[in-house]
């Protein structure tokens, strides 16, 4: 079981998209996010298998949470240094997202 401690760890925030293209080269469906979680943390790369839900085009400027502390991994030719959030649906993955606009880098708590 995880504890409060172990939660405590992940360092999840919020984030704005500012660019989704296909990352064409990854062995599922997936696109390249460029995600701007504010001036502490910066601009960061994803690859998101979230293509059965969104088009690319729609992604930009959607406010997303994701994961900004575990190691980068390299997924195809994309370095994908933050995990985006989503619930594993039925219809695909969809993406976690505040319900109101706030501030990139706010941390989720």
């Amino acid at each position: 079981m995880a504890t409060i401690e172990d939660f405590e760890k992940v360092d999840i925030r919020v984030g704005t998209i500012l660019e989704a293209t296909n990352n064409e080269k990854a062995k599922k469906p997936a696109y390249q996010l460029k995600i701007d979680f504010g001036e502490e943390i910066g601009i960061k790369t994803s690859s998101a298998q979230i293509t059965k839900c969104y088009e690319a085009e729609e992604l930009v400027g959607k406010q997303i949470v994701a994961v900004v502390n575990f190691p980068p991994r390299q997924i195809a030719e994309v370095k994908s240094e933050v995990l985006v959030l989503g619930s594993d649906s039925k219809q695909g993955v969809v993406l976690l997202q505040p319900t109101v606009k706030v501030e990139n880098g706010d941390k989720i708590c």
